[in-house]
């Protein structure tokens, strides 16, 4: 046994230390192996999935430890369940440190079959009600083979385990949070047109560790949701971008104005209604135009909920219905609903004034085309990838839902669903913000770069940290995205 795990040793010390070999951190391997790895231990490790686990290790796996030992796939799922998942009240969980992250390819006669991944990781304690305590930290080496097109860990090397005395903090994020009190974040990151890394930082109500999967209220990301939603009946031809909705819907409080007859999705999904964001104000809870639909910008919720109930009229389905047959099961969306179940209570994240003390929940019985979209930090990165990727959509479609149809302010604009940023090189990114009591959200795609980023929040302030993670994640792209937003 001891010349067999000195033979595997060398072999791997052979891969790493090769440093021609090390492909670039841009590149699609890197970063399919950085989304692999972080999902792995997030969802398998810090959140004891054993079945996600068992799926992703080889049958044949050879796991090294140079304290506990050598483990097979049997010994390491038993060690897992017994030593990791056992104990809830201090729960071991794992933080890569994405800086010391290699990758070196694996070839036989030419081709691609596995690569080596290397680097450090740290290892805190979770207690409940507790913030989490740095237990030690490591080096990793792990070969990944793809097998039946999945990626599944074939042998493991974990050593070097220091003491806490030894290891420094090193996640910015975390710091972030504390520094400007944050009580929780999710954060999506993708790359090369790929969700590389699914983070969830902080609790669901200021005790529970909020998991992978949390629920969200996104307030007013729910638009590009809906607009995505309508865009894809266009794309089938069931629906026309440039009809008078008075076809299918008229508000009786806007009836025996004629404008209303120039109401059409596109002048909709723009933001060009002419409606108030809200009904009220003025005319008390009357709908009404505060200018002639088409001829400018103005932000509006009632308008969505207008062209919802147009939809909902023509095809004699809910909004919900209509998304799921549409945008959610077409991604895999399971986590993402714009209608209340109680059964996304013991998920649910819970929204904060600047003071720390906790909103209610909102529980919509009815879908709202504009607000309180609840949905996890991977469905929504879902959602934007494909969105990027054009996975839903027509070309035509396509072309119109990310062209300028009204300009907002200097260099941004409203497209079909989407605000628009017009940076250098001919560049864009789409993007589309929410805010309401206790949540904060925002999202952007490079469609060139394929880059993007999904950043949830659960506090009336949470916008604070907007710019230092788009500025970590965009470099000087995201600056240019800061100084548009900030003229």
């Amino acid at each position: 046994m001891t010349k067999k795990i000195n033979i595997c040793i060398f072999l791997l010390f052979i891969f790493i230390t090769n440093l021609h070999a090390q492909i670039a951190q841009n590149s699609p391997l890197f970063l399919e192996l950085k989304k692999q790895d972080s999902i792995f231990f997030e969802r398998g490790f810090n959140n004891c999935d054993i079945t996600y686990l068992e799926k992703h290790v080889d049958d044949n796996l050879k796991f090294y430890h140079d304290k506990g030992g050598f483990q097979d796939k049997k010994l390491f799922l038993e060690r897992t369940k017994e030593n990791i998942c056992s104990n809830t009240n201090q729960k071991p969980i794992r933080k890569v440190i994405e800086s010391s992250l290699e990758v070196f390819p694996l070839y036989n006669e030419g081709n691609l079959f596995g690569a080596v991944q290397s680097g450090e990781h740290q290892f805190y304690i979770r207690e409940k009600n507790k913030k989490d305590v740095l237990g030690g930290q490591a080096k990793f080496t792990t070969v990944w083979t793809k097998k039946d097109g999945n990626w599944v860990m074939s042998d493991i090397l974990s050593y070097d385990h220091g003491e806490p005395k030894d290891s420094k903090i090193t996640d910015n994020l975390q710091q972030l949070l504390e520094n400007n009190h944050i009580p929780s974040l999710g954060l999506g990151i993708i790359e090369d047109g790929k969700i590389t890394q699914i983070k969830v930082y902080g609790t669901l109500d200021g005790k529970i560790t909020a998991p992978y999967n949390s629920l969200f209220n996104v307030a007013s990301l729910t638009k590009p949701v809906t607009a995505m939603t309508v865009l894809r009946l266009v794309s089938l031809g069931k629906w026309n971008l440039d009809e008078s909705l008075d076809k299918y819907w008229v508000d009786p409080d806007i009836a025996k104005d004629p404008r209303h007859k120039k109401l059409t999705t596109r002048i909709i999904l723009s933001h060009q209604s002419g409606f108030p964001n809200w009904r009220g104000g003025k005319n008390g809870n009357k709908l009404s135009f505060d200018f002639d639909p088409g001829t400018k910008y103005q932000y509006s919720g009632e308008g969505l909920e207008y062209l919802r109930k147009a939809i909902e009229n023509k095809f004699h389905k809910n909004l919900e219905d209509l998304a799921k047959e549409l945008v959610f099961n077409p991604l895999n969306m399971k986590d993402t609903s714009f209608i209340w179940n109680e059964k996304f209570i013991d998920k649910m994240v819970i929204g904060y004034d600047k003071e720390g003390k906790p909103y209610d929940v909102v529980r919509k019985t009815k879908a709202s085309a504009a607000d309180d979209l609840i949905t996890s930090v991977e469905d929504y990165s879902k959602f934007m990838v494909a969105v990027m990727n054009n996975d839903l959509l027509s070309k035509k479609v396509f072309d119109e839902m990310k062209s300028k149809q009204v300009k907002t302010k200097q260099d941004k604009y409203f497209g079909l669903g989407f605000e628009i940023y017009d940076l250098v090189n001919n560049e864009i990114a789409l993007s589309h913000g929410g805010s309401d009591k206790g949540v904060n959200t925002i999202a952007f795609i490079l469609p060139k770069r394929k880059q993007g980023l999904v950043i949830f929040t659960n506090v009336d302030d949470g916008y604070k940290i907007y710019e230092p993670i788009i500025n970590q994640y965009f470099g000087n792209v995201g600056k240019k995205i800061v100084e548009i937003e900030t003229k």
